[in-house]
């Protein structure tokens, strides 16, 4: 089952991230952060109107994907990048899947161009390359030896979906960057 995420998910969504920071290569942090640090980023992605996405199965908690602004500037508010987090026992049974056909729905129903996925460590991204491929992602480019974690440089894969191949002019006002960066 695929929800909206709710404040009472944090802690399991802290921990999985948690465990991911301190043992994966699917982000680049090194020190795991707070649940009120979570909580801060959960609101962040609430307060843009972007979805945070929980999988469960059989009831329990087993992953997570939610869409963030690509970049700070303007011109870039028509795209986000999506993350997706799921818990070890849940992998291989289409929890990846559910997870980013959900997110893909939901960024698509907002009117915006891009999704974007930055999928790191060469040595083992495999899967998560064949997924986001298998949705209609296509390679657009990789950052070579971009990341240093557990005593290893990690490449980072750059996937793009076009959510509106046509390209035409965008409708509404794209996503609400704030003051942001110049």
């Amino acid at each position: 089952m695929i929800r909206e995420a709710v404040q009472d998910d944090i802690p399991a969504i802290t921990a999985l991230y948690g465990r991911e920071v301190l043992t994966g290569t699917a982000t680049f942090e090194l020190e795991p952060p707070s649940a009120a640090e979570m909580t801060v980023r959960f609101q962040a992605v609430q307060a843009k109107g972007l979805p945070w996405l929980v999988a469960e199965v059989d009831g329990a908690f087993a992953g997570y994907a939610y869409a963030s602004p690509f970049r700070p500037r303007p011109a870039y508010r028509y795209g986000v990048e999506g993350s997706i987090y799921v818990e070890d026992r849940a992998r291989g049974r289409g929890v990846g899947r559910a997870l980013l056909t959900t997110l893909i729905d939901r960024v698509r129903g907002l009117g915006l161009r891009h999704l974007i996925g930055a999928i790191s460590d060469s040595e083992t991204c495999e899967a998560s390359l064949a997924l986001h491929r298998s949705l209609g992602f296509r390679a657009v480019g990789r950052y070579a030896q971009v990341g240093w974690k557990f005593d290893r440089w990690l490449d980072v894969h750059l996937m793009q979906l076009d959510l509106d191949p046509a390209g035409i002019p965008p409708r509404g006002a794209g996503l609400d960057l704030g003051g942001g960066l110049a």
